[in-house]
């Protein structure tokens, strides 16, 4: 009987002495926990402050960024569009210059093909004097009647068909003004006196040169002289 007490009472102190341990260990356990936790709020405490200013920062230097990249592409935008402008603005003034010259080539070839739209005479029988003598020279050398009209023109504006006409700043002379007037003498020696020897020197100046009198007056007319 005393044994099984004796059992009894070790067994009820050993199970006393574990929960005694294990309320311990609990206990143990939970005063580390706490322990552990509070150091780690504190530092969590002085820790936010920082971090938060890192952030912010973080975020201002982000939006810097995004910002100097906005500010970037606009100017590059504008760069393009600057640069397609003055390529377009380019291209028109080509494309003006090639048009003026082609029109300035359409009118002088149309000047030179026919630059006279007045009447054309039936013969030179409409003309006298010098001009009557001019006109049967220039069918003798192989020219249409429609040619007299821009010769006429022409030895009108250079001496008005004035065999004796001479300028004396230059030296040229004659009807045809021809400079100096002494290359007439190829003709024939009468060259100061005798208009059909000018006129045969000036239309063998034109033909060698412009081809036809009408070219020769379109010349005059885009240049002041031929």
């Amino acid at each position: 009987m005393s044994r099984l007490w004796s059992r009894l009472g070790a067994r009820t102190a050993a199970v006393a002495l574990l929960s005694v341990g294990v309320i311990g260990g609990f206990q143990l356990g939970d005063d580390r926990d706490q322990g552990q936790r509070v150091p780690d709020q504190q530092v969590a405490l002085q820790t936010a402050p920082v971090l938060s200013s890192a952030r912010e920062r973080v975020t201002e230097y982000q939006t810097k960024l995004r910002d100097a990249a906005v500010a970037e592409a606009v100017k590059e935008r504008k760069r393009r569009e600057e640069a397609t402008a003055a390529s377009r603005k380019s291209a028109r003034e080509a494309a003006v210059k090639v048009a003026d010259a082609k029109k300035k080539a359409a009118a002088a070839a149309a000047a030179a093909s026919k630059p006279y739209d007045g009447p054309i005479p039936s013969s030179c029988a409409e003309f006298t004097g010098n001009r009557q003598t001019g006109c049967a020279l220039m069918l003798e050398a192989g020219f249409g009647i429609d040619q007299f009209p821009c010769l006429d023109k022409l030895f009108t504006k250079e001496s008005g068909w004035n065999h004796k006409a001479e300028n004396r700043s230059s030296g040229a002379y004659g009807i045809p003004q021809a400079l100096p007037g002494s290359k007439m003498g190829s003709v024939a020696d009468d060259w100061r006196t005798n208009p059909a020897t000018q006129i045969k020197w000036g239309l063998g100046y034109i033909e060698g040169r412009y081809g036809t009198p009408c070219k020769a007056w379109a010349v005059m007319q885009a240049k002041g002289w031929y």
